[in-house]
C-alpha cells in the first residue's frame, strides 16, 4: 500500500506537534456525525484529543444497483450493474494552523469487508447455428467480477470546522482511499463459458484501478 508510509509519518507528526502543547483537563468536545457522500451513507463519532487532533471511528455503506447502464455497439444485450462497499474506519482530524480553523488535514484507514462490483451481460436475442436456434437461457450470460476487500489508508483535507461551535453544524471532506489490489474474474455461463479464459486479461486491465475518491457532507451533532 503505497500511501501507508504517508499515514504513519502524517500521524507521528501530529502526535509529536500536539505532544508540545499544553493538554488540559477539561472536558473535551464529542459528535455524533452522519455523512453522506461517494462512499455511501455513515455514521461516525469524532473525540477530540486535543485542541489541533480530534479522531473519528465510524462506518460507511453504499449498496448500489442499475440496469442497462450501457449498451454493446452490435450485440443486443441487457446489462445488471452492482456494488457493494461496507467499511469501518479510523480518521484523525489535524488543525495544523489556529487561524484557519476551518482548514484539517485527514489521515487514516478503513477496512473493507465487503468491496465488491459486478456486471452481468446478458445477450437479448435468440442465437441460431445452422437449423438449430438457442435460447438465451441456452446461450447463458457473462459476469464480470472485481473484489477489493482489505484494508485501504486514506489522505484528504476536511473544510470547516470538525465540531460545531454549538450543537450543530455541516463540514465537508475531500480526498481518496487506496484500495486493496483488487481480485477479478470472467464466469460464463452456457454457450458464453469459454469468456472465462479472459480472466488473467481482465486482472491485468484493472489491476490499477483502486483510487476511490471521496466527496462527503457531514452533519455533526455535539454533546
Amino acid at each position: 500500500m503505497k500511501l501507508l508510509p504517508f499515514f504513519i509519518f502524517f500521524l507521528l507528526t501530529a502526535t509529536l506537534l500536539n505532544a508540545q502543547g499544553d493538554i488540559d483537563t477539561t472536558k473535551r468536545p464529542m459528535a455524533i456525525q452522519l455523512n453522506v457522500g461517494t462512499q455511501g451513507v455513515g455514521l461516525a463519532f469524532n473525540y477530540e484529543v486535543v485542541k489541533t487532533l480530534a479522531v473519528r471511528v465510524g462506518v460507511n455503506a453504499i449498496p448500489v444497483k442499475a440496469n442497462d447502464v450501457f449498451k454493446i455497439s452490435g450485440f443486443n444485450s441487457t446489462s445488471h450493474v452492482s456494488a457493494d462497499f461496507y467499511n469501518a474506519h479510523l480518521l484523525a482530524d489535524f488543525t495544523p494552523f489556529q487561524q484557519l480553523s476551518w482548514l484539517r488535514v485527514v489521515g487514516g484507514a478503513a477496512y473493507f469487508f465487503k468491496a465488491r462490483g459486478n456486471v452481468r451481460i446478458i445477450p437479448s436475442d435468440d442465437y441460431k447455428y445452422g437449423d438449430l436456434t438457442l435460447t438465451e437461457d441456452q446461450i447463458g450470460y457473462v459476469d464480470l467480477n472485481v473484489d477489493w476487500k482489505g484494508v485501504a489508508p486514506y489522505l484528504g483535507i476536511g473544510l470547516l470546522r470538525s465540531f460545531p461551535k454549538k450543537k450543530f453544524n455541516v463540514n465537508i471532506d475531500l480526498g481518496t482511499y487506496y484500495l486493496h489490489k483488487p481480485d477479478a474474474q470472467i464466469v460464463g455461463t452456457g454457450i458464453l463459458t469459454g469468456n472465462s479464459s479472459q480472466t488473467d486479461q481482465f486482472k491485468s486491465n484493472i489491476k490499477d484501478y483502486r483510487w476511490l475518491p471521496i466527496l462527503q457532507f457531514n452533519f455533526n451533532y455535539r454533546f
